[in-house]
């Protein structure tokens, strides 16, 4: 069940129809900016799109941090100790809602421009339970996606999460159905599960605009757990976000710095969608900055929808 007050936050994130449809893009300049306005230009499925607004790294910002955290304390508090370490660098405009995946998507703390709640939140939200990130990350991002639709901010979904498939309460291991025969198909492709379900999830995120970035703990090595890691990568991907995999303790602190470093570091490029694209459509973009072009990243595919039709009930 969701708390209260995650649902006051769903309330605060309904979008409004607008009569020309438009799409957000998060974008990055990867180098050779050199501090000017850039000019940015897009095309949707190659037909030029004008972009109708653009926020960059200084403008306000809104990052959900969701804990998916269930195991070990070695892994665990080093993280939960970098989390409070980065955030607090954050500026002032940068508001962190913190919330928790287990049993479903709770808000701990919502986004503030203090740092008293969260902090107070991570040190003290419990590191057990079943692994919740393919069971919420929908709803997280729809929740962020509703937010970034209504306000003029940029909004992030970040998971900090050491999930293992083998935790979740779904069995994803795809057991032999057929032990007397060796060529059952569950023998030679035990991960088809777990590709379907990040599948299931690219599609449902395909029209959410937020970015999902993704700091996992904990690499595992198993063919299971590799393939599961590789969908996380794959589904993070797809919305411009990035995963980071922890290879080591060491690792940790690093990897939660580089991503808030990247999430702080996003501009949000709305664009308007041309007539007849529709589905999904690919994002082409290019910047310059005076006479140098600049190099960019940004999410490639996102799916444009149809725009709402007005209300023709008559008014008494």
């Amino acid at each position: 069940m969701i708390s209260i007050r995650l649902g006051v936050l769903w309330a605060v994130a309904a979008a409004t129809a607008c009569a020309q449809p438009a799409l957000s893009i998060p974008a990055w300049i990867d180098g050779g900016n050199s501090g000017s306005r850039p000019a940015f230009e897009a095309t949707l499925n190659g037909k030029p799109a004008a972009i109708r607004s653009q926020l960059g790294p200084a403008s306000d910002q809104i990052i959900l941090l969701v804990m998916d955290v269930t195991g070990n304390p070695s892994l665990v508090d080093p993280a939960r100790e970098a989390l409070i370490a980065e955030v607090a660098k954050l500026p002032h405009n940068a508001w962190v809602g913190l919330l928790r995946a287990q049993d479903g998507l709770h808000a701990i703390a919502d986004p503030a421009p203090g740092r008293e709640g969260v902090t107070s939140g991570i040190r003290d939200l419990p590191g057990t339970g079943n692994p919740g990130l393919l069971d919420t990350v929908v709803q997280a991002l729809s929740l962020a996606d509703g937010i970034l639709r209504k306000s003029p901010v940029r909004v992030s979904v970040l998971y900090v999460t050491d999930s293992s498939i083998y935790g979740y309460r779904e069995d994803y291991t795809n057991p032999v159905i057929n032990q007397s025969d060796p060529h059952d198909l569950s023998r030679r492709f035990p991960e088809s599960l777990i590709d379907e379900k990040i599948a299931k999830l690219e599609d449902a995120t395909a029209a959410l605009e937020a970015p999902l970035f993704i700091v996992h703990l904990h690499n595992r090595g198993d063919r299971l757990n590799r393939a599961y890691q590789n969908g996380l990568e794959t589904l993070s991907g797809a919305t411009g976000g990035r995963t980071a995999i922890c290879r080591s303790v060491a690792e940790i602190p690093q990897a939660i710095s580089e991503t808030l470093a990247r999430i702080s570091a996003a501009w949000r490029l709305t664009l308007n969608v041309p007539p007849k694209v529709r589905g999904l459509a690919q994002v082409r973009l290019s910047a310059r900055s005076g006479d140098e072009e600049l190099r960019l990243s940004w999410r490639t595919h996102v799916e444009a929808k149809e725009p709402a039709k007005p209300n023709m009930a008559k008014h008494r």
